[in-house]
């Protein structure tokens, strides 16, 4: 079991698989040359996480309004194709 946070150059380079697979689990791991901190090796934030879905309707009620279609976007798009 790994328990240490950070790693030196020379097992960064002997051991990359194995520490890329402690990143992709989540752990993030400071790279050290001469026992400095040099950089760190951190799993990215899933795309789309902190930000809200978009309110279309929102968006659709402040360019048109309450006006409502007499036919669904579904329904001219069949028309359009010749109901395929």
């Amino acid at each position: 079991m790994w328990h240490m946070k950070s790693v030196n150059i020379r097992t960064l380079k002997h051991e990359t698989g194995e520490i890329l697979q402690r990143v992709g689990l989540g752990e993030s791991i400071v790279i050290r040359r001469r026992n400095q901190p040099l950089a760190a090796l951190k799993p990215l934030e899933p795309e789309g996480r902190g930000t809200a879905c978009p309110d279309f309707r929102k968006r659709l009620r402040a360019a048109y309004g309450d006006v409502a279609l007499s036919e669904t976007a579904t329904e001219l798009l069949g028309e359009e194709r010749g109901n395929r």
